[in-house]
């Protein structure tokens, strides 16, 4: 269904270490997928916008050409905020963008922190089972009791992304603990035993000492000794539903605790991971369909105390008996791990979807 005359869709992100952008290679083909459906849309930052003029100066892909231009855009009336959080005066020019033109139609809207997410979705019970142990980090003392309680357990920033600052510890020999991890540049620490002062003061030298919380570790380790996971990917459709577009395994590199293509993961088909586990068909397909149920009732549960959301990445867990964790939650999700893995239909259907469900929201709202 063509959308109504006027719909100009702006796909919002922010400018890195100067006028850099990050994903261009994304937001080129989501640029080329939207002219392939004849709608008008370009790429700005809260930077490029002229309050006076109501106008925004574009980031477009001229196909022609094969590059990159600028030009000059009416401001968007629908807003594709693909936006990751950083602790910089840009990331708050977005936060007053979205505070003076609240009126546009957003496609998405912020999420809450780790631990706020954790605390809303653990108030249902059906999702409550599928969450790891988890609590805010405060200092060695809680650390403590923590560990008394699992034998492995993960420290995280609260608006962490990409596996950056997300540290290991576990029970060695001798009363010390086994850490590893990545410092929030995304560099592999070199494993250490320390006692439990030691590693309040490595967690306090990561600037991971505060605004970070305390997750129970799952064992997720493959007999080569590598952790992996599950990337579901679940979108809204051009009818305003809810569907999964795709579930993809995530192996991590050598010496990493965490599983991300940034950090050097591998992107393995599903299927093909969960062989690994569960040698028997009829285990894996319930696996996956415990996996599929989990994810929509996390999504719907998000949806209905945040509303305004198209697209969100659930980082699942399966352990060794077929029990579904949700590790973490993506709201501005990367689609790298389909074209990794060969998939392209789905990878061009999770480029396409946003698109899609753009102009349903533009026609219906």
């Amino acid at each position: 269904m063509p959308e109504k005359a006027g719909m100009n869709l702006g796909v919002m992100t922010l400018y890195l270490n100067g006028n850099k952008i990050e994903e261009l290679p994304f937001f080129r083909r989501l640029l080329n997928e939207a002219a392939n459906m004849n709608m008008n849309a370009y790429l700005f930052t809260p930077e490029d916008v002229d309050d006076g003029k109501q106008k925004v100066y574009a980031h477009v892909f001229d196909r022609s050409k094969g590059k990159w231009t600028r030009q000059w855009r009416p401001l968007p009336n629908v807003i594709f905020d693909r936006c990751r959080y950083q602790n910089t005066p840009r990331f708050r020019k977005l936060r007053e963008f979205r505070a003076k033109y609240g009126d546009l139609l957003y496609l998405n809207r912020p999420l809450a922190n780790k631990w706020a997410i954790h605390q809303l979705l653990s108030k249902d019970d059906k999702i409550k089972r599928n969450l790891p142990d988890t609590a805010p980090y405060r200092g060695t003392q809680e650390l403590s009791a923590f560990l008394k309680k699992h034998s492995i357990v993960f420290i995280k920033p609260i608006n962490g992304t990409g596996g950056r600052g997300v540290v290991r510890i576990e029970h060695g020999d001798n009363g010390l603990y086994m850490v590893r991890g990545r410092d929030k540049r995304r560099n592999i620490l070199s494993p250490r035993r320390l006692n439990l002062a030691g590693v309040g003061k490595l967690l306090e030298q990561l600037g991971l000492h505060k605004n970070c919380i305390m997750q129970q570790g799952i064992e997720l380790t493959l007999p080569n000794n590598r952790v992996h996971d599950y990337r579901m990917l679940m979108q809204k459709t051009g009818n305003g539903e809810w569907e999964m577009t795709g579930c993809a395994g995530r192996v991590g590199a050598s010496r990493s605790v965490t599983s991300n293509l940034h950090g050097g993961g591998q992107a393995v088909p599903m299927d093909r991971l969960l062989k690994l586990t569960f040698t028997k068909e009829s285990q894996a397909e319930q696996v996956k369909s415990e996996m599929k149920a989990c994810s929509m009732r996390i999504v719907k549960k998000l949806e209905s105390h945040y509303h305004d959301m198209c697209e969100l990445a659930l980082d699942l867990a399966v352990d060794r008996s077929g029990r579904v964790w949700l590790i973490e939650i993506n709201p501005k999700p990367a689609r790298e791990v389909f074209r990794r893995i060969g998939e392209k239909e789905i990878y061009r259907r999770a480029i396409v979807r946003p698109l899609e469900y753009a102009r349903w929201l533009y026609n219906n709202k």
